[in-house]
């Protein structure tokens, strides 16, 4: 409930952090006595060998599982991985992500024996995992244990598969963390380019092109949830490897027993749906003006794997826009120098087509020079040519990939598995490799001709109009403009919150302001200044263990300053609540999309205005049981749970941006409560995030109406 720490700002701590020392001064050194080093283009390679397969075990439970095996004894590990013929193509139209929410809470609602959080602790006992997820066209079961631990893990595995069970909290905090994605939306420009070209193309009006809304968000029920995971989770329908230390006949033993009682039938699952190719010419624009740069993604329909013009539509597409040495790299980057990033993709699918698309980044007054200059060399690749060197480059970067595709048991069993799931061949890859080799010039000349049309080309273009030179008219195309307005939900469905639960949450949050030293103390709290140390657990990914010494001071009502000094450096980042800045040693610069939300976010949830949450304008306060409460305002949420025999806060649980730019729930947990003023503050916080340890937080000193003025605050030094 108090501010803690920028979760996404800590990147650029942890940046900070890991810098090197300067090292000190030394006697200069006397040169190296030079060697003789061959040339990179005279170091000679053997040729790739043929992508070997190995035998993989399959075969089928009496209950209709199909069953993958693979002994792998390097280390003593086991995994698996489920696959389910669902996927959120199956979503109703008016409950758009019900499979994503299904696929989280199969996981985190735990099974009927135990809840998430007990299984959370129970796997981490033991360095094991479980996971779940639902994407576009399959859903995903997985787990990976140590060996002596394999029995206690697949068990745990076989119960979210067959029983999970849909507890209400944890569909509440899928809830959260998808409102959360949407309210973000429209946050990075780079995107909304990607997003909106594919849904045009896809169409809005189907499956492929739908997004979760709010409104359909909020339909969706624990009882969809139940039929959903009932009408696709059955044996039949569900295809598992298993690959690491263990003897196959023993571990076809073992699942047999597993599932032995598992012999739920329903129908087959019908086909997902098709995909209508349609061009939409045009170029689309998306206006942002709180940015320098435009953003842009341009292209068309691209094709299937299994495409006999696939190998040749790749290596066309490498030699576009590839690489550093591709002619979109060489052209629109390094001689025009006002492209930030360019690249060219023949998107593929396993069973339906991808598309083809050019993306890119240019100051917005370079945005038709750019767009200009990719339109001329995708005619120019379709009407000559292309070098030797360039076909060798492009087939070459396409083949030695093949290495990593292959170079472990583990991607090799799940590409199998893969292929089986989608109803290709077992020695696609070596088909695949073996066209690939015998890709010509003309072979990229012809399918440039054949499958490019520029003239059908959709452009989506995100960035400020007002500065393009000339505007995007001068493309010769009609403009379209997009309305990245995110819907509210309907009136039904933001009255989720019943009078009967408002009721009851007003009245928990004034015992906790009681417990804490009275609503009216609360409130005369005008400002804090804390200090405190922020240890990094180990196990974090970025700077696991680091020491930061933290010092956070907040004025009434949205003014937030924080100041994280590391061994590398010091991070100051401040916020009025509708604008903000971050200074580090790399440089200054303004808050804006995902960060900007991130910390109004913490500031949502600072302590003091999170207890007199029922005092703000806009806020919903609604009791979901007897200890918890559901704080809303527009976009934020946070859930609050008290303790049951002091009613001081426990924890809050809310959702935030982790360091890869990916949505991951966090909870803060509250102790050690001290008098300040009169009012009860927690002095250790520790905090999980996306349900692992991510940091313990000691407060040193805190200090409550020290007199502090918002100019204080934003002085950038």
């Amino acid at each position: 409930m108090k501010h803690r720490f920028l979760i996404l700002l800590s990147a650029a701590a942890v940046a900070v952090a890991q810098q090197p020392a300067q090292p000190a001064a030394r006697p200069a050194q006397p040169p190296a006595r030079s060697a003789t080093v061959p040339a990179v283009r005279d170091l000679k390679f053997p040729p790739l060998k043929q992508v070997e397969i190995p035998a993989v075990e399959t075969f089928t439970l009496p209950n209709g599982m199909k069953i993958f095996l693979l002994e792998d004894h390097e280390l003593p590990l086991v995994h698996g991985a489920a696959r389910i013929r669902a996927g959120n193509l199956f979503d109703p139209a008016e409950k758009v992500g019900l499979a994503t929410m299904t696929g989280m809470v199969m996981r985190t609602g735990g099974t009927k024996n135990k809840t998430g959080n007990e299984l959370d602790v129970e796997l981490e006992n033991i360095a094991a995992s479980v996971e779940s997820s639902i994407e576009e066209t399959f859903g995903s079961v997985s787990f990976s244990a140590l060996t002596e631990n394999t029995d206690e893990v697949m068990g745990i595995f076989r119960d979210v598969l067959t029983a999970p069970e849909f507890r209400q909290d944890k569909i509440d905090l899928a809830k959260t963390e998808v409102r959360g994605m949407i309210s973000r939306r429209n946050d990075e420009p780079r995107n909304i380019a990607l997003r909106e070209f594919s849904n045009t193309l896809y169409g809005k009006d189907n499956s492929y092109g739908w997004q979760e809304q709010y409104d359909t968000v909020a339909r969706v029920t624990r009882a969809d949830m139940t039929a959903f995971y009932q009408r696709y989770f059955f044996p039949a329908n569900v295809m598992l490897a298993v690959w690491g230390d263990f003897k196959t006949p023993d571990m076809k033993a073992r699942l047999q027993k597993l599932f032995a009682e598992w012999t739920v039938k329903e129908q087959p699952v019908p086909p997902f749906p098709k995909v209508t190719l349609k061009a939409q010419p045009g170029v689309f624009l998306a206006v942002k003006k709180d940015v320098a740069q435009t953003f842009f993604t341009m292209g068309q329909w691209g094709s299937r794997f299994d495409d006999k013009d696939y190998p040749a539509l790749e290596t066309m597409a490498n030699i576009l826009g590839g690489g550093f040495q591709s002619r979109l790299f060489q052209r629109v980057r390094t001689r025009m120098g006002d492209a930030y990033d360019i690249a060219a993709y023949w998107g593929a699918n396993y069973d339906h087509p991808g598309l083809f698309e050019i993306s890119g980044s240019t100051k917005s007054v370079s945005t038709l020079e750019a767009l200009k200059a990719i339109q001329e060399e995708v005619e120019r690749i379709r009407t000559s040519e292309v070098s030797e060197e360039e076909l060798k480059t492009a087939k070459d970067t396409a083949l030695n990939s093949l290495v990593f595709a292959f170079d472990t048991k583990s991607k090799t069993i799940l590409r199998m598995l893969n292929y089986e799931y989608y109803g290709y061949p077992r020695d696609f890859i070596q088909q695949y490799q073996k066209a690939l080799a015998a890709v010509t010039r003309a072979d990229v000349l012809r399918v440039a001709k054949a499958y490019l049309h520029p003239p059908e080309f959709t452009t989506v273009a995100v960035g400020n109009p007002d500065v393009f030179v000339p505007p995007l008219t001068a493309l010769g195309r009609p403009v379209t403009n997009i309305d990245l307005t995110i819907p509210g939900a309907s009136k039904e469905e933001t009255e989720e919150a019943d009078e009967e639960s408002v009721q009851a949450g007003k009245h928990l949050l004034a015992r906790a302001q009681e417990a804490v030293g009275g609503a009216d103390k609360i409130a005369a709290v005008k400002d804090y200044n804390e200090s405190a140390r922020f240890q990094l657990d180990p196990s974090v990914p970025q700077g696991g263990g680091m020491l930061i010494n933290e010092t956070v001071r907040w004025v009434a009502p949205t003014y937030l300053r924080q100041e994280s000094v590391m061994p590398g450096g010091k991070v100051t980042a401040y916020c009025d609540g509708k604008a903000g800045w971050m200074i580090a040693p790399q440089g200054q610069r303004t808050l804006t999309g995902a960060q900007l939300k991130q910390v109004q976010g913490d500031i949502f949830r600072v302590y003091f205005r999170l207890l007199l949450s029922d005092r703000i304008e806009g806020r919903v306060v609604s009791a979901l049981d007897e200890k918890t409460l559901q704080i809303q305002e527009g976009a934020y949420l946070a859930r609050v749970e008290f303790d049951p025999q002091t009613v001081l806060p426990a924890k809050v649980m809310y959702e935030t941006v982790a360091v890869s730019g990916a949505p991951s729930p966090v909870e803060e947990d509250y102790s050690d409560f001290r008098d300040v003023n009169g009012v009860k503050v927690p002095f250790r916080v520790d905090i999980l995030q996306g349900g692992k340890k991510f940091a313990e937080v000691t407060v040193t000193d805190y200090k409550t109406n020290t007199g502090l003025k918002p100019t204080d605050l934003s002085k950038r030094q």
